[in-house]
């Protein structure tokens, strides 16, 4: 499984797309693959605050509802309203139509904490190995 070389991710199978002073947020096709058919999501509000390492929304499928833990702080400047329609998305294109949520960031110094994709790929390959 390949991971975009252009992201940053989470121990929480959360991707990062930084532009400028906005990050684009979504779940990783793996995360995608364990999670399997969404039925729901709820995601925060625009100008809701995320908090790193807390649950800002949450995808609901036939096994379980999962929580999204924010990979980073900010505020939210944009919720990817289409979700609520048509949640398969999510899944289906994790790293296009699928994101989640865009964030101005509030503290970069987290940005550093995160995964590059090598880390993150290697991550994964030892999880499925245990």
């Amino acid at each position: 499984m390949d991971f975009p070389g252009d992201r940053l991710y989470s121990e929480y199978h959360l991707w990062v797309k930084l532009e400028r002073n906005q990050a684009a947020i979504g779940i990783t096709a793996y995360a995608g693959e364990e999670l399997g058919e969404v039925d729901y999501i709820e995601l925060p509000q625009p100008d809701d605050i995320i908090t790193r390492n807390a649950p800002f929304g949450t995808i609901e499928t036939s096994k379980a509802v999962t929580d999204l833990i924010a990979p980073i702080s900010g505020v939210v400047l944009e919720c990817n309203t289409p979700l609520t329609e048509s949640p398969e998305a999510v899944t289906d294109d994790p790293y296009g139509d699928g994101w989640l949520i865009l964030v101005e960031p509030s503290d970069p110094d987290e940005i550093d904490e995160l995964m590059d994709a090598k880390s993150y790929s290697e991550k994964v390959r030892s999880a499925a190995e245990e």
